[in-house]
């Protein structure tokens, strides 16, 4: 498995100690630990949207040195919490996403494995909080599934499974999986 990220002594005073290691394509990796460990922390400095102590390389090149627009083709990124924007429908949210915006096929298959094919024409902000986390799920794997972005590589996802029934976080469990099988880069 080649390499995608590099982390060198990261950290965070008060919330993350010097962290090394390194993640590689067609890993599944879950960050544990208590609550103010520092999780969202790392990963939002993953997402190369912090800076602090230490170095993380992405793609063999310092993360700092990626311009943001670039970054966003080969990494995607899900923050532990987002309010919706403002009123819009879904599928308009979901479009936003996609590298290709003609690709509704594609859009379509995304919704309708994370249950949301019947949602696309509500607006995000009258969404219950279970069905916002999917259509944040949806943009994310839209963002970076290898199908629609032949450049995507990374998918960092700060506790996806907020707000989900088990249902819901087992197809999501399995979507992963397959995709790793695949061996796309999710």
């Amino acid at each position: 498995m080649s390499q995608l990220m590099q982390l060198k002594d990261v950290a965070e005073s008060t919330r993350l100690g010097p962290l090394s290691g390194e993640v590689s394509a067609g890993e599944i990796l879950h960050l544990v630990g208590p609550n103010g460990a520092g999780k969202s922390t790392l990963l939002a400095r993953m997402a190369g949207l912090t800076s602090g102590e230490g170095s993380i390389r992405f793609g063999g090149a310092p993360l700092e040195t990626w311009i943001a627009s670039k970054l966003a083709q080969h990494r995607a990124y899900l923050a532990q919490q987002q309010n919706p924007p403002f009123a819009m429908p879904v599928w308009h949210y979901l479009t936003l996403h996609q590298p290709d915006k003609t690709r509704t096929g594609h859009l379509n298959d995304v919704a309708d494995m994370l249950g949301l094919g019947d949602k696309l024409g509500r607006c995000v902000n009258q969404l219950s909080g279970g069905e916002w986390q999917r259509v944040r799920l949806a943009a994310v794997i839209l963002q970076i599934h290898p199908d629609a972005n032949p450049v995507g590589q990374l998918l960092l996802l700060d506790e996806p499974m907020n707000s989900l029934d088990v249902a819901q976080q087992n197809a999501l469990d399995g979507y992963y999986t397959s995709c790793v099988r695949l061996e796309s880069r999710l």
